[in-house]
């Protein structure tokens, strides 16, 4: 098993690409910690994958409320020695609409969970990473966050923002031996493609489970001297 003795969490876990991650790690033996907003999904969603005999902890948490994320943190530190793997997967895609039809309320609310959460949950989880002599961050980017296009909003300028947080985190942390990556997962079997892309076919899509390799390979020791880099799920189907 390629994660054996790894702790990981996953935010986002409990539907699409972040439950089919979280799922992927637990068959490669890591322990695996799904954190997401919604309490019930996320049990569910636990309590699927454990019925795959996979070790998955359900702690529920808002990554855009700095005071969750803190009590995130705390248990996880309570629960574990460390951690070893972190996924920010959690995002939220906003309204498809024109900059100057764009409502005030709707930015802040996709760049608090885009890019706060993942800064929040990142400086929260540090000192857990730190201790265990290395790791693996994972920030989950899209095309539109290296390439902008018309009426993708505060999704597109968030995902913008993650891959520089991913360059300069990928520096600072090379003296702790942890690396820092983002991930295009690239058009997807997800309700999140679904709303954003309503008339498209779905089943032109790979799903969230086809594309988790790139994630396995980055939480393993393979990737050791892989940081600071933009991956492309699509480039790791089928290994």
């Amino acid at each position: 098993m390629r994660l054996q003795g790894k702790v990981a969490l996953v935010t986002g876990g409990s539907q699409g690409i972040g439950r089919a991650v979280a799922a992927a790690y637990a068959r490669e033996g890591a322990t695996v910690i799904v954190t997401a907003r919604h309490l019930e999904r996320l049990e569910a969603a636990a309590a699927e994958i454990q019925k795959g005999g996979g070790n998955v902890v359900p702690l529920r948490a808002d990554v855009a409320d700095r005071q969750q994320v803190q009590q995130l943190a705390g248990e996880i530190k309570r629960r574990f020695d460390g951690l070893h793997v972190l996924v920010n997967n959690a995002s939220l895609l906003g309204p498809r609409v024109p900059i100057l039809e764009y409502p005030e309320e709707d930015w802040e609310a996709v760049v608090a969970v885009n890019l706060h959460g993942p800064f929040f949950v990142i400086k929260a989880c540090l000192p857990l990473m730190i201790p265990t002599g290395g790791g693996s961050i994972m920030n989950v980017s899209s095309g539109v966050g290296r390439i902008g296009k018309p009426r993708w909003g505060a999704y597109a300028a968030s995902k913008f923002a993650l891959e520089g947080l991913t360059q300069l985190l990928a520096a600072e942390l090379l003296p702790f031996h942890i690396r820092v990556n983002a991930v295009n997962p690239g058009g997807t079997r997800t309700g999140m493609r679904a709303a954003a892309y309503p008339e498209e076919d779905p089943l032109t899509l790979p799903t969230p489970e086809q594309i988790t390799p790139v994630f396995v390979y980055l939480a393993s020791d393979e990737s050791r001297d892989v940081t600071g880099q933009s991956l492309e799920a699509r480039d790791f189907l089928g290994r």
